[in-house]
């Protein structure tokens, strides 16, 4: 996709400079087309298409069950927040309701995984402004919670664990504990990570007053999740517009009005805190019960079952080899995933594939933001900004 910036009658020659695709502060194939007075950026433009996936287009070609593959891997970061997202639309359009056990395990596993993300976040950020330590310790935490997803899923990343109806399995023994360990240690990691960043002067300079935008304009270019929250919005889908019982959990929605990167790395930060309470919360109540909806015709059965019922045999031969066929309509599902609102629209013509699924992916939104952070700002603000808003191209070239 060819990208140009027209040059504005009576001023003077400026320098376009073309920044990517492959730039390291980029984490990713997104290139910038910066107008630089100096090293001033005047304006600036964002080429994206480097690394077009078809996600949208590959959901067409699946049955309902067989896209949750496919969810993981739009955001490998925070593969079970895309997962709930595309389950909980197919259990709109169903009208099926999920027992409270496996809502609540949902609840838990999705907040392990913003603390994940932001993990990822905040240690790649600080190493593109020079914080070289804050990398190693982030990553050195966010590996027990890939642990975690391995005892219960059987994978660290692509999990694929919430299904259509429930869970895909029941979570083993000692899983709490384990989790308890985590949740039990990581206040005072957290605090480490404060104490080498929150007031270092470094960090300070480098964060403090770059990457401004103001509400009106958050609001007005789409930003959402902590990009927006970091402008002092107080908008959060899990208060707003609950789901997965996120109604019965007790936490705050952390927001500054600052709106710069500095501001957005506070929001980040106090969201780690904030999903940990909702972790230990979900973790001390969790219910008793299945962890599967009670719908034979869409919901696979057990392994004993199959063993013991023709019924149960035939059912989950059907499931696996043509789907389930939801009723005509169409829905729209969003949650807050760690970068911001993930909706998903979905069609169904009663078959067992989706007419179509369009994915409302928060990077890709939250990308034009972008070229307001760094209007006047200096190149090496440029990495500061683009790190802040949290982007992940996976989501954008969908």
């Amino acid at each position: 996709m060819a990208v140009t910036l027209e040059k504005i009658p009576g001023q003077e020659e400026r320098v376009i400079l073309s920044m990517g695709p492959q730039h390291p502060s980029t984490h990713g194939v997104l290139r910038l087309v910066l107008e630089l007075d100096g090293e001033t950026v005047i304006r600036s433009l964002f080429d994206i298409g480097y690394l077009h996936t078809g996600f949208e287009k590959s959901f067409e070609d699946k049955t309902y069950s067989q896209g949750i593959t496919l969810t993981d891997r739009m955001d490998y970061l925070a593969p079970l927040s895309n997962n709930l997202a595309y389950c909980l639309a197919i259990e709109k359009l169903l009208e099926l309701e999920i027992p409270p056990k496996a809502q609540w395990a949902r609840v838990l596993l999705t907040e392990l995984t913003r603390v994940g993300s932001h993990l990822v976040w905040l240690g790649t950020h600080a190493i593109d402004i020079g914080a070289m330590s804050m990398f190693l310790y982030c990553f050195r935490e966010r590996e027990e919670i890939l642990r975690i997803f391995e005892m219960v899923s059987g994978q660290r990343m692509m999990t694929s664990y919430f299904r259509v109806g429930g869970l895909a399995l029941e979570p083993p023994l000692g899983w709490l504990d384990r989790v308890k360990k985590i949740v039990d240690r990581f206040p005072e990691r957290v605090d480490e990570y404060e104490a080498l960043l929150t007031k270092n002067p470094i960090w300070l300079r480098r964060t403090q007053g770059v990457g401004t935008i103001s509400a009106e304009d958050a609001i007005a270019v789409g930003l959402s999740g902590p990009s927006l929250r970091g402008s002092g919005v107080d908008w959060d889908l899990r208060k707003k517009q609950p789901y997965s019982s996120y109604d019965k959990f007790n936490f705050n929605v952390p927001t500054r009005p600052e709106g710069d990167v500095y501001a957005r790395y506070l929001v980040r930060v106090a969201e780690i805190r904030e999903s940990l309470k909702i972790v230990r919360q979900a973790m001390e109540g969790m219910p008793e019960g299945p962890i599967k909806a009670n719908a034979p015709h869409i919901v696979l059965p057990d392994r004993e079952s199959m063993k013991t019922s023709i019924e149960a045999l035939i059912y989950h031969f059907k499931i696996v080899t043509e789907g389930f066929h939801p009723p005509v309509g169409e829905v729209y599902q969003a949650i807050e995933s760690p970068r911001g609102e993930l909706g998903i629209y979905m069609v169904s013509d009663g078959s067992p594939k989706p007419f179509r699924c369009h994915v409302r992916a928060p990077s890709f939104a939250n990308l034009q933001g972008l070229a307001k952070m760094m209007e006047g700002r200096l190149i090496a603000d440029a990495v500061a900004c683009i790190g802040s808003i949290d982007v992940v191209l996976g989501e954008i070239d969908r």
